[in-house]
């Protein structure tokens, strides 16, 4: 089952420290290395049947009185990322195997939070209904802040796991407010049903609103731009997380999200413009800043960046499909986008996935990053090198690797753009290919940087923190399989076309199956013949020779844009500043004072329900039903309040002890006058401990203000006291005006047949609240012992003078 699927992660990550601290010779990797190999196998099953149409249910019952149900759904879309987070996850596990040393790190937490984040991923793209879908969202947050931050000691690996996780949380809880809206609209959770009858809601005043707080979440998670700043920073993770997180996986995150509910929102303007422009100026502002970095892993950060808004523009583009009618021939021009939406993603998982690899390799074998420090590697390294050959060339949409293919496409959607008519594009449809070639340049340039720079040139060991060396051979098997499937795929493109992107394209656009064409329009192929698209591959590869050669003569361009006003600066003076200011702020009332925190809770108290009460007309008093009060009760009533406002001009502590511990008594008199012995009892007892405690605590303070005697806090005191007494007693009265339910008390009228007991208060106590009853008996046994060991352990006075003496 599917359920299981998702769980057996979690499960597995509770063996997992039992399994490092027996088995201190085998590295803990290997174990776990089982676990998404059998989840991958057992996914591979399904590829057939879903790319012949069928959907995959399985639901548990969770909160059915909410609709909240724990519904695996399993289609074309989220077999794709199954099969990318269990199959480049068992890479990725392998090859940490050997990048981690089982002596130096503590691989029985890495490899806890590795199958955390593999289980709620997992969890994010098989949840059919969106409340479970948010807790694994948010679960990829927390699992993946754990593994940036797996080596604690680095400040940077603190700062970017934070970081992270402030941005992607920060955004999942706009996605959370989506959801509501959603479900609220349409009276579901389950993104099935919303699918199905997202038609009536189009109109609706939350639609618009549920779209773009949707988009938020996917956008954070996705390092769209202007969101994009925490994923160079997570590069502080180990390479196996970077290559798994931020390649294949929690980046994907988002763009499923915006796959999956382009069924939803997608056709609406919106939509498609602001989906397609962040995807473009994240493909530009990506490609662009990858160029001038010099850590290999900033360079891949970035790129990253670049190609997941190549991915996100795609999926904007394709939106406009829905526009037309199905049958329209616009339509199926326009969807293609989406189809090579999902063909990237899987080439960008390939390619990128490889190239992590290989940086973390070098990283590992040299002791280094920097480009500066590095170069002759070609002859040390030469698995390596071939491996960053292919992976780079791949990114950079050369042929013969799956990457060329893929890229052309792209160029192909943003040409038909052009040719739109709608959304008020006619006059910016051009802005549409021509950002998309200028960062392909930028693309080229930095996969030429990224293999010339590292592996070419002269070799500089005395830079070194390693003797150079090639990696052993367990180390290059995940390459090797990634840098194989990106030439396989582009030899056999619709091999992986029919059985696993056509079948996701049909769960993001299911309006489009089995329309006239739609079996021929996939067909992938290297060549096209001489077309527009040749001519911008062409010019992207010259001018990007070009570019990268005159590379020092350019490279000042980027000093035209100051640190001081990078969105890295902004987020972190921003947070600065919040720092800052909610310090002030909490230290100006976290006084220390008792006094003062009691003034606050008291006037909030007056502000909020006072307001309350005056907005809604809520205190309404009728005094004829009440009972008749006695000579007695009028009298020590009077007494109490005498008592009562005597205590804020009392003139030291014992004295405001003493009249409050006769408020106390007073009030078990009331409970004698009204028969309840028992109350009047629990009332002395409680009073006394109270008193004692007080004068317990009176024994240590030290000499009373001279600002509580002032005649002007005084004053203020007698306010708030009389203000709040005021306040509850008309809200008490009021409360026996509005009964809203029946009383209970006409079952308690039965004790003596429910409980054989005579007494209806000792039967509340002893039989219908046994269990609270005996609770509050061992509270106030316990209050008494920490009373009595108190006055135990005081310390006499001479003892306390040689204290003082000493200090």
């Amino acid at each position: 089952m599917l359920n299981l699927a998702i769980v057996s992660p979690f499960i597995i990550a509770l063996i997992v420290p039992l399994l490092y601290k027996s088995l201190k010779r085998v590295h803990t990797g290997w174990f776990v290395l089982i676990v998404p190999i059998v989840l991958f196998l057992y996914l591979v099953q399904f590829i057939p049947s879903v790319a012949s149409g069928e959907v995959y249910i399985y639901e548990v019952p969770w909160i059915p009185s909410l609709g909240i149900n724990f519904t695996a759904y399993l289609d074309g879309l989220s077999l794709i990322l199954a099969l990318l987070i269990t199959g480049v996850g068992s890479l990725v596990i392998l090859y940490s195997i050997y990048y981690l040393s089982k002596e130096r790190e503590s691989l029985g937490h890495f490899y806890v939070y590795l199958l955390m984040f593999m289980g709620a991923m997992l969890g994010v793209v098989f949840s059919d209904n969106l409340m479970v879908l948010y807790l694994f969202w948010e679960l990829t947050s927390i699992s993946s802040f754990l593994l940036i931050a797996y080596w604690y000691h680095r400040r940077q690996s603190r700062y970017g796991a934070q970081k992270s996780m402030l941005i992607t949380v920060t955004g999942g809880i706009g996605m959370l407010a989506g959801f509501i809206m959603l479900s609220t609209m349409m009276d579901t959770f389950s993104i099935r049903e919303i699918i199905a009858n997202v038609a009536g809601y189009t109109d609706h005043a939350l639609f618009i609103p549920a779209m773009l707080l949707v988009l938020l979440g996917a956008f954070t998670k996705s390092a769209q731009f202007p969101f994009h700043i925490w994923l160079p920073d997570a590069m502080e993770a180990p390479t196996p997380v970077s290559a798994y997180l931020h390649s294949a996986t929690m980046v994907k995150a988002g763009i499923y999200l915006v796959a999956r509910f382009t069924p939803v929102f997608g056709g609406d303007a919106v939509w498609f413009w602001v989906v397609s422009l962040v995807g473009m100026i994240t493909l530009f502002w990506g490609s662009f800043n990858a160029v001038r970095q010099t850590d290999l892993k900033a360079l891949l950060a970035y790129s990253t960046i670049s190609q997941l808004g190549l991915i996100m523009s795609l999926l904007g583009i394709g939106s406009a499909a829905l526009y037309f009618d199905a049958s329209n021939a616009a339509s199926a021009m326009y969807s293609i986008a989406i189809f090579t939406a999902l063909f990237h993603l899987v080439n960008h998982s390939t390619f990128k996935g490889a190239l992590f690899m290989v940086v973390g390799i070098v990283d590992h074998e040299t002791g280094t990053r920097d480009i500066r420090k590095l170069g002759g590697l070609m002859t040390i390294m030469p698995v390596t090198f071939t491996l960053a050959v292919v992976g780079s060339f791949a990114m950079a949409g050369l042929p013969p690797f799956n990457g060329f293919l893929s890229k052309e496409m792209f160029f192909t959607a943003v040409l038909d753009v052009t040719q739109l008519s709608f959304f008020s594009i006619d006059t910016w449809g051009m802005l549409f290919p021509i950002v998309a070639w200028i960062a392909s340049v930028f693309t080229f340039v930095y996969s030429m940087i990224l293999v010339f720079k590292t592996f070419l040139g002269k070799h500089q060991p005395e830079k070194l923190e390693k003797t150079a060396h090639e990696a052993p051979i367990g180390m290059l098997i995940s390459p090797v399989i990634l840098a194989s499937l990106v030439i396989v795929f582009f030899f056999f493109p619709n091999l992986l076309g029919e059985y696993l992107i056509k079948p996701g394209y049909a769960a993001v656009m299911p309006t489009f199956v089995g329309v006239e064409g739609y079996d021929t329009q996939f067909n992938i192929s290297a060549w096209h013949g001489f077309n527009t698209e040749l001519l911008m591959t062409l010019g992207v590869v010259g001018f990007g020779v070009v570019l990268y050669q005159l590379w020092p003569k350019w490279e000042g361009v980027y000093a035209l844009f100051p640190r001081k006003w990078t969105l890295d600066n902004l987020y972190n003076r921003s947070l600065l500043t919040l720092e800052n200011q909610s310090t002030n702020f909490t230290n100006r009332y976290m006084t220390g004072n008792m006094y003062h925190y009691m003034v606050y809770i008291f006037i909030a108290i007056l502000v909020i329900v006072t307001g309350v009460v005056a907005y809604t007309g809520a205190i309404s008093i009728d005094s004829s039903n009440d009972a008749p009060i006695s000579i007695y009760e009028g009298f020590i009533a009077a007494v109490m309040a005498v008592t009562a406002l005597s205590i804020p001009f009392a003139k030291s502590r014992l004295t405001a002890i003493l009249l409050n511990g006769v408020l106390g008594y007073l009030l078990a008199l009331f409970f004698v006058f009204f028969r309840a012995p028992d109350l009047a009892l629990t009332q002395l007892v409680v009073e006394t401990v109270s008193a004692a405690l007080f004068l317990l605590c009176f024994y240590f303070l030290p000499e009373w203000e001279k600002e509580a005697r002032k005649p002007r806090i005084k004053v203020m005191n007698a306010i708030i006291a009389v203000s709040v007494g005021t306040l509850v007693t008309l809200l008490a009265l009021s409360v026996q005006n509005n009964r809203f339910f029946d009383s209970i008390s006409s079952f308690y009228e039965n004790a003596y047949e429910l409980a054989g007991a005579q007494n209806i208060v000792n039967a509340i106590l002893g039989d219908f609240r046994a269990f609270d009853t005996m609770l509050e008996v061992v509270v106030l046994l316990i209050a008494g012992l920490g009373v009595y060991v108190l006055i135990k352990l005081k310390p006499k006075k001479e003892e306390r003078g040689q204290d003082v003496e000493g200090e």
